[in-house]
């Protein structure tokens, strides 16, 4: 009975002394909020740098693609390749000059 009546008693005092200097209860309050939220604002700039990390490396990894595109690109283009290509498998050459015919447009 005496330890249920002493913590009544703790409490009691407590909530006068709350009562007494609220200003201190509200600084006390704001110091807690504030640390909270430079926890969040942390956590929130980690998955930031996260996410920035994963896109610049995906960036790498498409303009590596891209360079390789580009270096294919211009292998496929080569005139000599082409020409090649039409003689090989189509069976075509360049015409005599003999027998070439010019058409003008007028």
């Amino acid at each position: 009975m005496k330890d249920t009546r002493t913590n009544f008693n703790l409490v009691l005092l407590i909530i006068s002394e709350l009562g007494r200097h609220p200003i201190r209860v509200l600084l006390y309050l704001a110091v807690i909020i504030s640390a909270g939220a430079v926890i969040l604002s942390t956590h929130h700039n980690r998955q930031m740098s996260i996410q920035l990390e994963k896109a610049m490396q995906q960036r790498d990894k498409l303009d590596v693609e891209w360079r390789n595109l580009l270096l294919e690109q211009s292998a496929l283009t080569e005139h000599s390749r082409i020409e090649g290509l039409v003689t090989k498998q189509l069976d075509m050459h360049r015409p005599d000059p003999e027998s070439e015919i010019v058409v003008r447009l007028k």
